[in-house]
């Protein structure tokens, strides 16, 4: 072993295999045999503080995700270049099959914020992070033209519109938009509160983004437990 492998990472395996291992073992031997089927695909943010398994509680096989800077989805090219998003998109519609992809947006966007920052003076052309967020200019302009949100918080106002327009970019995909009209493929929009852990979802005639009830705020605690 590499005596400067991160010593934290080493002890969190030695947890994983004494509980976590243990817990999902049945279900990861069954997913070794069987291979992956998910039926959800959630496209987020690379963003250390949002993780989709942990938002939604999934074990191993429940989620196929994607994340990226700021959550986003280009639209659809045949370009040559290496085009990781899409050819995660291509291989959990064509191949896996999936019947649901969330795009979740989340709080305090550093991506967004990058953005917002350098809306009128773009990163330096090389850069690949300031070619990568200007898929967010379409966004800012429909946002421009015809707000959906009436905010006085613009960062927040430019994550909805991110996660909006990343769902526009999906539908430009043939095959995504094959199985919509089939009525195969939903598209969902999402955004996550890191701070108070509250997830909005975006009413898809509206676009507005409305906190999400479940039987757990329901429920008596004792219940919920």
């Amino acid at each position: 072993m590499a005596n400067d492998f991160p010593k934290h990472l080493v002890a969190g395996y030695g947890r994983y295999l004494t509980k976590g291992s243990i817990r999902h073992r049945e279900a990861q031997e069954q997913l070794a045999i069987y291979g992956q089927r998910p039926d959800v695909m959630v496209i987020s943010c690379c963003d250390s503080r949002v993780t989709p398994e942990g938002v939604f509680h999934a074990g191993p096989g429940e989620l196929f995700v994607v994340r990226n800077v700021a959550n986003l989805v280009p639209p659809y090219e045949e370009t040559d270049g290496q085009h990781g998003t899409s050819a995660a998109l291509e291989y959990a519609v064509r191949v896996l099959k999936v019947k649901h992809i969330v795009v979740m947006g989340h709080a305090k966007c550093g991506g967004v914020h990058a953005f917002r920052e350098n809306a009128n003076a773009p990163l330096a052309t090389g850069a690949f992070i300031g070619r990568w967020i200007k898929l967010l200019e379409p966004a800012a302009i429909a946002m421009a033209c015809m707000p959906i949100d009436r905010l006085d918080d613009p960062q927040l106002a430019m994550e909805y519109a991110g996660v909006r327009q990343s769902l526009k970019n999906l539908a430009t995909f043939p095959f995504v938009d094959t199985l919509l009209r089939s009525g195969e493929l939903a598209l969902h929009g999402a955004w996550f509160d890191i701070g108070s852990g509250e997830l909005r979802i975006m009413d898809r005639v509206s676009g507005k983004f409305e906190p999400c009830a479940t039987d757990a705020q329901i429920l008596p605690v004792a219940a919920a437990e």
